[in-house]
């Protein structure tokens, strides 16, 4: 199948979720939406546990991509942790699966598959990344640390600046997290608590 395809349903997975309940969504239903055949979906994620992990899974690729494109931004270190932590909190207001995988919280409403990997005997190699380890929101958390680290920490930083970044990183996201379960109330909201929390810190000098 082209990836165009698969994506397709994806999006009619994802759509058929904001309507009802994972339990009551029909893969017959899926397929029609997305214009192929209830096969061609067996085909391509194996079964409806399939279908959830890749769409999961794909939820979490897009937070992620956008953690980067935050981290690239104009401004200096500290403005861009603020981007990314603006980030979190929106990606996770506006989309369920992002909101579960951050947090952690299952609503009976969505799908819950295991964070261990499945067997796979899939011949489709997204399906097979998708049957592999989801990630834990301590997971994700590592991976935006990491990816903060690698973008913002100069090529002649030292050790001790990149484990400062990476404190700093790891700050942002957390407060963002913590945002996410009570939102800050009244204007600035999380940019103006990860500004203050980052006042002062070694991040402010760092990826110039």
């Amino acid at each position: 199948m082209m990836p165009a395809a698969r994506e397709s349903l994806l999006d009619a997975a994802f759509r058929a979720l904001a309507l009802r309940p994972w339990a009551a969504v029909r893969m017959v239903d899926v397929a029609a939406a997305a214009g192929v055949s209830r096969q061609t979906l067996y085909n391509e994620f194996g079964s409806k546990e399939g279908l959830a992990r890749a769409l999961v899974r794909r939820e979490a690729d897009g937070y992620l991509a956008g953690v980067e494109r935050a981290l690239a931004g104009h401004g200096d270190a500290r403005e861009r942790l603020v981007a990314a932590a603006e980030w979190t909190t929106a990606a996770a207001r506006d989309n369920v699966l992002v909101r579960a995988v951050l947090t952690g919280f299952w609503s009976e409403r969505l799908p819950s598959p295991t964070l261990s990997a499945v067997p796979s005997s899939s011949a489709v190699p997204a399906q097979r990344r998708a049957d592999g380890p989801l990630p834990s929101p301590g997971d994700l958390v590592g991976a935006v640390r990491d990816r903060a680290v690698a973008v913002l920490s100069g090529p002649g930083a030292v050790r001790a600046e990149a484990a400062d970044l990476a404190r700093s990183c790891e700050l942002a996201v957390r407060l963002a997290l913590s945002c996410v379960a009570a939102p800050v109330a009244g204007e600035g909201g999380v940019a103006e608590l990860v500004r203050g929390a980052l006042q002062r810190h070694p991040a402010d000098r760092s990826g110039q």
